[in-house]
């Protein structure tokens, strides 16, 4: 009897879940199934067990996972690396933050690796650090220029004179009256100003250090006296890593700064792959492996993003020209990249990964004033431009820059002036024996040598290496705004 009432309980527990299994069971979408076998173009096939991925599955994930991270910690954190590379750069030279005070009185040249520097006028380079307290610069004569903080955020811009006050994150004391107040979220930051007073270059640099101290608040009562000290003719390094050192580089910058200062995310990246506030940087055999194929292909897509950009809104004249500007109104282009709520990731890496400061200014000036700027890297058919041959390129008059315009080469490797016999590295509508036609047009010629005639219009380019040019116009006038004026691409001379 009892063997009989265990039977009829398990065929009623049978027919019970039979039951139950048919009027709950799901429908499951095919979507959300996984084959056993599954083939992909990076990782090859990968392989599961109902679902379950193998071992040799889970090792590919987590290298592509890693090395994922890796490249895009390279990309996004290159800016910050970039704005320390500056600065240390200068520390290598003996400079101290908050009191030296640096200024290419000869200007620059191609002995000193800068990204995408100017020839025409002197440079003002300083170092304010917040981490003990505020910081107070003054300027008496006229300058214009930015301040951006240690991750090459804009901080303020600064176009008049008089005192001004850099206030740090962590700093809960009184703001004294009279001061024109900076407030930040880092400590260092790079400060940065052209002096434009009109007039003799020497004058303008004397007056300049006559009226501009550099102090930290606390000492305002009897500030040391500020250093000054000529950038020019100095060989020394202000470009960040392209290599797997970079990591090193956005190591420092973490552990140095206040651990909320950057976008968590970014952070986030940075902790993925080992870089922590507070610990060592001790990659292991498998991640250095990993950090150095990382860096490989953040180096490769960097320089795709900044030499032929794949997105026809950052050309200023799309199907015409081959001009282009990470800034480009076309692309929605803002100092900080984030249009309408959109972060735009490929024209900051562009942007940052080929030049530097970050201010308003430099997107959309008032007409007449300030400055734009036009990258060149190719020739009218897309061709990378060769230093071997030669290329005219031709500004129709006349050409809407009401203080100046200039051309400027670069070395594709530094980003820094190209090193030719030519010292400035480019010319500006001010060089001494420019020749400009009738109608105020230039035709300018880009080659190793001058050809016959055009000397005063010629930029030396080295053979067999790569460059680009950036077109600056200072003060652009309407035509540029509204389009009705553009640049002429490079031609190639036969």
């Amino acid at each position: 009897m009892k063997k009989n009432k265990v039977i009829l309980i398990a065929i009623g527990l049978i027919i019970s879940s039979n039951i139950i299994a048919q009027e709950y069971k799901a429908k499951v979408p095919q979507e959300l199934i996984t084959a056993d076998k599954v083939q992909t173009k990076y990782l090859g096939e990968l392989n599961y067990v109902d679902a379950f991925p193998t071992d040799a599955t889970i090792e590919k994930a987590y290298d592509f996972l890693d090395t994922s991270r890796a490249v895009e910690m390279f990309l996004n954190g290159a800016q910050a690396s970039s704005m320390y590379a500056m600065l240390n750069g200068h520390v290598k030279l003996g400079f101290k933050a908050n009191h030296t005070v640096g200024i290419t009185e000869d200007l620059m040249n191609a002995r000193s690796l800068w990204l995408t520097p100017q020839t025409t006028t002197p440079y003002v380079h300083a170092e304010i650090d917040v981490k003990n307290g505020p910081v107070v610069f003054e300027i008496s004569t006229p300058a214009m220029g930015l301040l951006d903080d240690a991750f090459f955020r804009y901080v303020g811009d600064i176009v008049k004179n008089g005192k001004y006050l850099v206030v740090g994150p962590e700093y809960n004391g009184g703001i004294p009256d009279g001061y024109t107040v900076l407030n930040t979220k880092t400590y260092r930051h790079w400060l940065l100003l052209r002096i434009v007073q009109p007039g003799d270059r020497k004058e303008a640099i004397q007056a300049f250090k006559d009226g501009f101290k550099i102090y930290p608040l606390s000492d305002v009562k009897n500030p040391t006296p500020t250093e000054f000290v000529n950038l020019s003719n100095k060989q020394y390094n202000t470009v960040h890593a392209s290599d797997v050192t970079i990591y090193d580089e956005l190591n420092e910058i973490i552990q140095y700064e206040p651990e909320d200062a950057w976008d968590p995310e970014l952070t986030g990246l940075a902790g993925s792959i080992g870089i922590k506030k507070g610990k060592e940087f001790k990659p292991d055999a498998r991640m250095k492996k990993i950090l150095v194929e990382a860096a490989a292909i953040g180096n490769a897509t960097a320089r795709s993003i900044m030499l032929k950009p794949r997105d026809s809104n950052v050309y200023f004249h799309p199907e015409k020209r081959q001009w282009f500007s990470p800034l480009a109104p076309l692309s929605g282009g803002t100092y900080d990249f984030n249009n309408h709520g959109e972060r735009k990731l490929d024209d900051r890496v562009g942007f940052y990964y080929y030049a530097t400061g970050s201010t308003p200014l430099m997107v959309k000036p008032p007409v007449g004033k300030g400055s734009i700027y036009e990258i060149g890297t190719m020739d009218k058919d897309g061709k990378m431009l060769d230093g071997s041959k030669t290329y005219s390129v031709t500004l129709p008059g006349p050409i809407p820059a009401k203080d100046f315009w200039s051309f400027m080469v670069y070395d594709n490797h530094t980003r820094s002036i190209l090193e030719t016999d030519q010292v400035t590295g480019g010319l500006d509508s001010n060089s001494k024996g420019l020749k400009l036609d009738k109608d105020g047009s230039a035709t300018i010629y880009f080659g190793p040598k001058a050809p016959k005639g055009h000397e005063a219009n010629w930029v030396q380019t080295m053979p067999n290496k790569g460059y680009n040019v950036l077109l600056r116009l200072y003060g652009p006038l309407q035509p540029w705004f509204d389009k009705t004026w553009m640049p002429g691409d490079f031609e190639l001379v036969e």
